[in-house]
């Protein structure tokens, strides 16, 4: 069984370094006149500003109705063409981590966020699932098969990050939803994702095909050619996670889900599972290297009654002997590899497998 979480209708901030300001003897008046504005919120500004005029513009439109107060404050919206939303973050101190930057559960966040207010735009339930008429009709929900995070450059407190996400047919039973993360501030691509869904029947828990009917309702919202994330061939999103046995290198067990880390359908929220494989990630590589790509395949829901282990294998690099063969090697010193599965303590089912890529920090 697949782990149901977000829908793919629906959709997780990097961060530049910030110093405290010196102590200054002008009074608090002159120092606030003189200092130049941030780079955040200079980018900030212009994305609200962005905004204000879009509402404005609707507003006065006749036959428009006035969208809500979320709608007015939100800063995002669809793109002219209706295929692809576009949305504005800042930074919040309490999404920062030990390295002074936006944390992967941050992003991952960000990404469900803008994803749902996405599905909310284009007319979607808000009951959790993003399900179109017909679905609701015949009791149809999306759940997660695969989400795939790579992050260039984590924002710091402060900064802003612009998300742009749409929708796509991925073969006969699923969906796939895409995210493209910029810098607001410079345009930089700090980031880039993907997932997978497939559409399950919420009564008998089994997978079912995609409907025309459904298939008319979703895809008129979704490009008509394919666009991907990760257009170049062979990239991380699609490898495979082979199946892992014991015994693990590091492992961390007895985990028990919190109840704030369930979601509005009641099972556990899918950014709780980044923070369970990371908790078994050694201490000596959360001190010297940063995430750069996370991968999960979601196999299994958990719900607050369930205890579970997470594990974690060191994956060797493969190279190619003057033969052709190939052979394992140890990864470079500025790259690490890890494989991960997360299972139900005792009876040892899957819920999921991953993979983390880390790379060496700057000092």
């Amino acid at each position: 069984m697949l782990r149901c979480h977000i829908p793919p209708q629906c959709g997780p901030a990097p961060l530049g370094r910030r110093g405290l300001p010196r102590a200054a003897t002008a009074p608090a008046a002159v120092r606030c006149a003189a200092r130049a504005p941030s780079r955040g919120t200079v980018a900030a500004a212009a994305a609200a500003a962005q905004v204000a005029a879009a509402v404005a513009t609707a507003e006065g439109r006749e036959g428009v109705e006035r969208p809500g107060l979320a709608e007015r404050l939100r800063m995002g919206s669809l793109l002219e063409d209706g295929l692809s939303y576009k949305e504005s973050f800042i930074v919040r101190c309490y999404e920062v981590g030990i390295n002074k930057t936006a944390t992967v559960e941050t992003i991952a966040n960000l990404l469900q966020e803008v994803g749902c207010n996405h599905a909310q735009s284009v007319g979607f339930s808000t009951d959790g699932f993003a399900t179109t008429t017909t679905m609701r009709e015949l009791g149809l929900i999306w759940v997660t098969n695969r989400m795939h995070i790579e992050i260039y450059k984590y924002p710091a407190w402060g900064d802003v990050v612009e998300i742009e996400t749409w929708c796509q047919a991925d073969g006969k039973i699923g969906t796939r939803r895409d995210w493209i993360l910029k810098d607001l501030a410079n345009g930089e691509v700090i980031g880039r994702a993907t997932s997978k869904w497939v559409m399950m029947n919420q009564n008998t828990r089994r997978l079912q095909r995609v409907s025309d009917e459904v298939r008319d309702e979703v895809f008129i919202h979704c490009p008509k050619s394919p666009r991907l994330a990760f257009p170049e061939e062979n990239n991380g999103s699609l490898k495979k996670i082979p199946v892992l046995t014991d015994p693990a290198q590091h492992s961390r067990l007895g985990l028990v889900p919190r109840r704030a880390d369930l979601d509005m359908n009641q099972h556990v929220n899918n950014v709780t599972y980044i923070g369970w494989v990371l908790e078994s990630i050694p201490q000596d590589i959360i001190d010297t290297h940063e995430l750069q790509t996370i991968t999960l395949d979601y196999r299994r829901e958990c719900q607050h009654d369930d205890i579970v282990d997470s594990l974690t294998y060191i994956e060797e690099g493969e190279e190619i002997n003057s033969n052709g063969s190939l052979f394992s090697a140890p990864h470079p010193e500025e790259q690490r590899q890890f494989l991960h599965c997360l299972r139900f303590a005792g009876a040892g089912d899957e819920i999921n497998r991953g993979r983390t890529v880390w790379r060496k920090l700057a000092r």
